[in-house]
């Protein structure tokens, strides 16, 4: 499994995910709006990212060129994958549970939730 993101390197992730596929230079000016980055920065961020498995790229001249590998949704899911096994023994029950008990999930949430099982019990999925 891959590591979690951390907060600097979630925000490289949506600027690629926002204007993708994308240069350095053209995440470098949208992270750049909220952090004090040089462009060799977001350069050496783009290519851990890549090290670690969230972003490829194709070579286009002397540029690079970058893509995610994944959706936000699809990495989100992940993430609260590793999250339920390490701090829920797996259940996805104890997850939710803990959520409603604690209030993260407003009533409006866990309505869209309850309409989301049913159609995806009625789809036979």
């Amino acid at each position: 499994m891959r590591p979690l993101l951390a907060e600097l390197e979630n925000e490289v992730m949506q600027a690629v995910w926002k204007i993708e596929p994308c240069s350095v230079e053209a995440v470098h000016a949208i992270v750049s709006r909220k952090h004090d980055l040089k462009e060799t920065s977001v350069r050496t961020m783009l290519r851990r990212l890549e090290q670690k498995g969230y972003l490829a790229h194709e070579s286009d001249g002397t540029a690079y060129i970058y893509r995610a590998t994944e959706t936000p949704r699809s990495l989100a899911a992940r993430a609260a994958r590793q999250l339920i096994d390490r701090f829920c023994e797996g259940s996805v029950e104890e997850l939710v549970t803990g959520m409603v008990d604690a209030n993260v999930l407003s009533k409006e949430e866990m309505k869209r939730l309850e309409e989301l099982v049913r159609s995806q019990r009625k789809g036979g999925k």
